[in-house]
This record gives C-alpha cells, structure tokens and sequence, in this order.
C-alpha cells in the first residue's frame, strides 16, 4: 500500500482586531487584514482500500481569525523528495509578493491585506517546512511584502542521535520510533539520512543554513508538548535560536500528544493554541 506525506498550505487573512487601520479612497475607515501563510500537515492515514483520510481542519481554524482561507497542496513524497515541499512553499511566498505588488489591480479583499504583516504558520511536518522557507526567504527582496513572524506548532525535526523523548515513547501511537524513521527515508533526499539539515537543523553549515542567517530569522513561536516523541528536538531548536539572539516565545505543555490540536480541534488544547498563535502575531510588530 503507498504511502504519501501530505500537508496543507494555507494563507491567512487576519482582519483589524488586530488593530492595524488603514483610510480607504472615501475617507472611510477600514479593515487592513495582516497576512499569515500556513503550512499545516495533516499526517499520514491509510485506508484499507489504500487511499488517504484527510481531516482538515481549515475552517476551524480560519474560525479563530476573521480571514479569508486560501490553501494550495504542494507536491508530496516519496514521488518529490524534500525539497520539492520547501521550493513550493517559496511559490507560495512568491505568489504573496506578486498579489502585492500588483494590488491596485487586484480584487476588493486582497486591497485590504496588510502585506507589511506577514506570518509563516506551520504543525508537524508543516512546521519543517515553514521554518526552511523563512530562511530561504531571508536573502529574497519581498519588497513591499514583511514576514514578520514564524509560528511552529509541534514542529517535525529529526537526527540520528535518539533524544530522551523518543526513546521514552519509541512505541508511541501517533509517531512510534520506526513510523518516523521511515517517513524520513520516504521524505529525505535518496542516501541523506537524518542528519541531514533538512531534518535536522542543529546540523548547520554551507551558505544556506549557517549561523548568520539564523541570527537574522523574525520573532518565532514554538510550540510543543512533552507527550510528543519529537517535544526534544523542539526544544533543541529554540535553544540554538535563542543562543544566536533570535527572540522566542516558548510554550511546552505536560502530556498531550502528536497533532493533538487536529485530532480534536474544539478541545482545550486547540483552543489554547489559537489564543497563543493570537497573542503572538498581536504583540509582533
């Protein structure tokens, strides 16, 4: 039975609770809504006749902000290994730019973006890929558009090197220990292994993952929960980024589980997340 790793790319439309106004051509007061591109996995769910389950949970969260949802699928491995998933998030970001650039062309609800405000969200795997492609995006002119800011929400790293929280839940129901290791076989580049800065992003070097450019990353967010086999390499990654100046929020929750915000999007849990992710892009600025 094949398997495929999947995820969602979403853009965001945040409306003025915020607080961000802008004067339209009558004078009028309106909305000016902060964009925020979301890269959100949706996991890996065989059916017995082969194909996948998809639960997605965009209205859900689109709920939690007044927005307009767009999403876009980019490609999946193992057919386009990483970083097919990275290039197509950059199109994405591209496509951001082009909409404002060519904004007093466009329709009525991309005139109200603030691009200026600009939030790269992703969970699980999505997490990766956003965090690849605001480095990426670091030596791009966006010009007129800002990221302003990076949410990661469970995000999926890996390595070689087993940490406490995968050896302590190597049998794990949502990722076990051989699960992961096989998606990474499944999304790496063919003879990489998980050391690879792909997966692993303590392994930095060459032009593209150095130091320096870390140290220009925006103000991140990451969120995790000490029931996830991969709560430890999250906590590596904050520990590398604030060390190299880089501001964190942080916010690791006992128990829980992987995708536990997807499993059950009005539990508790879901709706802490929301308010944090909130709380955040307001006090970015």
């Amino acid at each position: 039975m094949a398997m495929a790793i999947y995820s969602i790319f979403m853009v965001f439309l945040l409306f003025c609770q915020l607080g961000l106004k802008i004067a339209s051509s009558d004078e009028q007061t309106t909305p000016k809504h902060t964009l925020q591109e979301a890269y959100n996995v949706l996991g890996i769910k065989p059916n017995p006749d082969g194909s996948l389950t998809r639960e997605i949970r965009i209205p859900m969260i689109s709920a939690q902000f007044p927005a307009v949802v767009a999403s876009v699928e980019y490609r999946l491995a193992p057919e386009h290994r990483l970083p097919a998933a990275y290039d197509d998030a950059m199109d994405a970001i591209t496509w951001a730019r082009k909409q404002a650039v060519f904004v007093k062309g466009a329709d009525a609800w991309i005139k109200s973006v603030d691009f200026s405000r600009v939030f790269l969200l992703g969970s699980s795997a999505g997490g990766n890929i956003a965090y690849h492609a605001a480095l990426r995006a670091l030596d791009l002119n966006l010009s007129p558009i800002k990221i302003k800011g990076l949410i990661m929400n469970q995000a999926y790293f890996g390595g070689v090197h087993r940490t406490e929280s995968e050896i302590k839940l190597s049998e794990d129901a949502y990722v076990p220990l051989y699960v992961n290791d096989l998606l990474w076989t499944f999304a790496l580049p063919k003879n990489a292994n998980r050391d690879h800065v792909f997966s692993n992003p303590l392994m930095i070097g060459g032009s593209s993952y150095d130091l320096g450019r870390i140290k220009r990353l925006p103000r991140i967010m990451m969120k995790g929960d000490d029931g996830d086999p991969l709560v430890d390499r999250e906590k590596l990654l904050v520990k590398l980024l604030k060390s190299n100046g880089v501001q964190v929020v942080s916010i690791f929750n006992e128990g829980g589980y992987h995708g536990i915000e997807l499993a059950n999007a009005t539990a508790p849990q879901a709706q802490a997340l929301y308010d944090a992710m909130k709380n955040f892009i307001k006090s970015t600025r």
